[in-house]
């Protein structure tokens, strides 16, 4: 044992490490290591930024070396600093406008001062942890001023395709742009038209050699391209020009209008903020695309994001460069590179450093031309069609279009606060647009008032008008079909209702969406906007008949007038299939006292649909109609239960097209055979596995199933009914629990509650069973083509339990998260 022990002199001159007691061993100073990934990731995304920092930067009207400034500025200072580690930072198209008009009205110096002054606004307000604050801002007034922003600089850039000088404004340029289109420069439009063509057909290369090819960035192919182009025949136009960095400008002390000075900064620093902001939440979303990124770099620290972006804007400002912000082409390739740390937007950074001090010569060719076709293809690409369809179908191309136009024809901020006008004023119309109507059904003698939208003290004088259309002593009934009721609105329906009660009128009220329960006059009435008193979920129903509670998201309850007697009690006993109350998987057995709506069903029906056709099929026509034309393309086979409870979209989160549904009455899969065989389900498996190609089926249980109540309580004898026939094939189930030999199944953390939910359970597994029996299964099993699940759900818990192991019985464990569902097949 010694001989393995080293041993040490009495007098050794080492220092000792005292290692205290109870505290963690000394660690190892770690080591700094950037990987692969990010080396590659920054090298294709320097290979973008490259040229667009310098066809902003001459959009501006700037310094060219300002783009490069801040290009290095936001890699290395955003980079490190900001809350998002895979946001590139840098001079962004959207502050185009913005930086152009500074340039114009206060000069360079003072543009780099304002920039300055943007980044101290911008700590204030990372300090204060308002970052959230700016994502309440309407998407449409957001995507309303990017368009307007690209519809200027696509405008202004067209000037130098065309071989002349851009205008301080768009309706100048469009004033001048007939005069432009006259004297061409041929030279520099064939290097434009080089350089779009290049960016529009690179990405579109096909095949293996195309996948290769598009690895190298469009941007950096098309400015590349037409540099050579130019140089090797010998083309005379304008290039980039980078005088000596000695003669660089710097930031001076600001000189305007203090007024024009600070609208200007709260100009730069509400679009360098939102447009950060919007692009670390674009970030955090492809980032959640690649699997086991998002535990690596964690979603963005907004708060620290905006610390970030001002920290870069004061360098930036400083060292005389352009305002950062975050830019989404950038940020879009380095997550699509590969990237999985901040090193690979601090190393971008570095190699525009070194690009800038060494690489002066090489830039020096590219035609200025070509840059500005490269910007002007950005600016276009920011009016985005598809933002355009999505405001358009929530019902807000009116504030889009208001902010684009105020953005081309007034600037940046006045479009934006135009925007933010129409925005509120459009939100205020539709709080305000409450219809009320008054009917009088005079076979049944009922008056009808139905208040369709949001009920509040502005409405209160029509509701009012309404309500006294009714005659004294008639029986009303108001249905309330909106989400929010205020207090001036609920005082003036509670006094009407009393006064009325009180002259010897009856009152219904209704609410399909609001949750609303009228108590007799004198009591404490029970209201809610969606939400109710827990006390009051079991209570009787009120005189006004309505139990309308929220129970999903959608809240498509019915209300209905109960019954003036009682109808028959059924007793909770269970009893036998085929006799008068026997409980199925079908039908609840009704608790003593339920109500029961006593007139025709019809009528609710014809209600929900309507609801259906108002509220509903306006959001989901067009994936209907795309499922209508593309056929039904389901990824796996739900088979289960017919309980009424089992809403299967619901506790799957699933939309059409995504399920192909089998439901029968104890979620049951007869064995295949001429006796035993069930066409239907069969018929159902076989297309669903052989022609729709379902990648996986689920057989579903779940607790109180009359179907396994009724198999346990079964008489061998008697008479054959279809409910006893179909229910032979849950007998290996019941042959299954009551075997000895083989374990039970069994749910996670708890025993079965009772016999029922133990063959439910068993009934589960016995199932998952036969379908193996089935060939067209057994085919695709054997293929590793299909997967099979067992499911459990608690209708009294809304807990799902997934079967887990792949043993004899099973386990079903809690579904919690986003795990994987392993098949016990």
């Amino acid at each position: 044992m010694s001989a393995c022990v080293p041993t040490r002199a009495a007098d050794s001159s080492r220092t000792k490490r005292i290692h205290r007691p109870h505290s963690p061993p000394p660690s190892r100073p770690r080591r700094f290591r950037i990987a692969g990934a990010d080396v590659s990731a920054s090298i294709a995304v320097f290979l973008i930024a490259l040229p667009l920092s310098l066809g902003i930067a001459l959009a501006t009207g700037a310094p060219l070396q300002a783009g490069l400034v801040a290009a290095a500025v936001g890699g290395l200072v955003a980079g490190r600093l900001g809350g998002s580690a895979l946001q590139v930072s840098g001079p962004a198209a959207g502050l185009t406008v913005v930086t152009a008009d500074l340039i114009h009205r206060y000069g360079w110096r003072t543009t780099c001062a304002i920039t300055v002054l943007a980044g101290l606004a911008q700590l204030g307000l990372g300090c204060l942890r308002v970052a959230r604050t700016a994502l309440a801002v309407s998407p449409a007034i957001v995507h309303g001023m990017l368009a307007g922003i690209g519809v200027t600089i696509a405008v202004a850039q067209l000037h130098i395709v065309l071989g002349g000088t851009p205008q301080s404004s768009v309706l100048a340029n469009l004033r001048a742009l007939p005069a432009q289109l006259a004297g061409l420069a041929p030279a520099a439009v064939s290097v434009s038209v080089l350089t779009l063509t290049l960016l529009l057909l690179w990405p579109r290369i096909p095949g293996r050699v195309g996948r290769l090819l598009r690895k190298v960035p469009a941007a950096l192919v098309a400015v590349t391209g037409a540099s050579a182009v130019a140089a090797l025949t010998g083309l005379s136009v304008p290039k980039v020009d980078l005088p000596s960095w000695s003669s660089h400008a710097l930031a001076g002390l600001p000189e305007g209008p203090v007024l024009g000075i600070a609208a200007a900064v709260l100009t730069t620093t509400l679009v360098c903020s939102v447009q950060s902001l919007l692009g670390a939440v674009a970030v955090d979303k492809m980032a959640a695309a690649r699997p086991g990124l998002t535990a690596r770099v964690g979603r963005s620290n907004l708060d620290r994001e905006l610390l970030g972006q001002g920290a870069a804007n004061i360098v930036s400002g400083t060292l005389g460069g352009l305002p950062v912000a975050g830019v989404a082409v950038r940020s879009s390739a380095n997550v699509h590179a590969g990237a999985v740390s901040r090193n690979s937007t601090m190393l971008h950074g570095v190699l525009v450093v070194i690009a800038a001090l060494l690489m002066v010569p090489v830039l020096e060719f590219i035609p200025l031309a070509s840059l500005a076709a490269l910007v002007m293809a950005v600016g276009i690409q920011m009016v985005s069609l598809h933002h355009i369809r999505t405001v358009t179908r929530h019902r807000e191309v009116l504030v889009y279009a208001v902010t684009t136009l105020g953005v081309v024809a007034l600037g940046v901020l006045e479009g934006v606060t135009l925007g933010i006008a129409v925005a509120v004023a459009v939100a205020l119309h539709r709080l305000t647009r409450t219809r009320i109507t008054h009917e009088h059904d005079e076979q049944e003698g009922v008056h009808h008032v139905h208040v369709r939208g949001q009920l509040t003290f502005l409405a209160v004088p029509r509701l009012s008008r309404a309500l006294h259309l009714v005659p004294h002593g008639a029986h009303v009934v108001v249905e309330l079909d909106g989400s929010f009721m205020d207090h001036a609105a609920f005082e003036a329906l509670q006094d009407w209702q009393n006064t009325h009660t009180a002259q010897g009128g009856t009152v219904e009220l209704t609410g399909r969406r609001a949750g609303i329960t009228i108590a007799e006059p004198g009591e404490t009435p029970a209201t809610g906007t969606g939400t109710t008193h827990p006390a009051d979920a079991d209570a009787p129903p009120t005189a006004a008949g309505c139990r309308c509670r929220p129970w999903t998201p959608w809240r498509n309850h019915q209300c209905e007038r109960p019954p003036s007697a009682p109808q028959s009690e059924t007793s909770d006993a269970p009893q036998a299939p085929g006799t008068p109350g026997a409980t199925t998987g079908a039908p609840d057995t009704p608790s003593p006292g339920a109500a029961r709506a006593d007139g025709p069903s019809g009528h609710e029906l014809a209600r929900g649909i309507s609801a259906f056709q108002r509220h509903t099929a306006p959001l989901v026509r067009g994936e209907l109609a795309r499922l209508a034309r593309e056929g039904q393309q389901p990824s796996q086979l739900f088979l289960t239960c017919a309980d009424s409870r089992l809403v299967t979209s619901m506790i799957t989160s699933s939309g059409p097209g995504d399920l192909f549904v089998v439901r029968n009455v104890g979620n049951l899969v007869p064995l295949p055979g001429e006796e035993s065989g069930d066409d239907s389900v069969a018929a159902a498996i076989e297309y669903a596995v052989d022609v729709l190609k379902v990648r996986s089926i689920t057989v579903c249980g779940h607790s109180g199933c009359g179907a396994m109540q009724a198999l346990l309580n079964s008489d061998p004898g008697g008479v054959q009914t279809p409910l006893k026939r179909w229910l032979r094939h849950g007998l290996p189930s019941l042959e299954r629990m009551a075997d000895d030999g083989r374990p039970w199944a069994r749910l996670a953390g708890r025993a079965p509650a009772d016999a029922v939910e133990q063959l439910c359970l068993t009934n589960v597994v016995q199932q998952l069973e036969h379908l193996r029996a089935h060939e067209s299964v057994a085919r695709a099993l054997h293929r590793r083509e299909l997967e099979l699940h067992g499911m459990y759900f608690h209708v009294g818990e809304a807990q799902a339990y997934l079967l887990t192991e792949a043993s004899d019985a099973g386990v079903f464990d809690h579904v919690t998260g986003a795990e994987e569902l392993r098949s016990p097949a």
